[in-house]
């Protein structure tokens, strides 16, 4: 079974399940693998815990 992760900031449930879906259907195609193969895993972060040039996400 393939395994699909994505770490990110929060994400809406509208959001993740946007994401599960493109990415599920994106690498069935490319990969040549049924989509119910795949599991997407979604870690996410708090702006507090990223930082980016130096700064942290919630600073900006």
């Amino acid at each position: 079974m393939p395994v699909i992760t994505l770490e990110a900031a929060k994400l809406t449930k509208e959001q993740k399940s946007q994401v599960v879906k493109e990415f599920t259907a994106t690498a069935s195609k490319i990969m040549n693998v049924p989509e119910q193969a795949f599991i997407v895993l979604i870690k996410e972060s708090e702006l507090d815990n990223i930082g980016v040039g130096g700064k942290l996400l919630s600073d900006r």
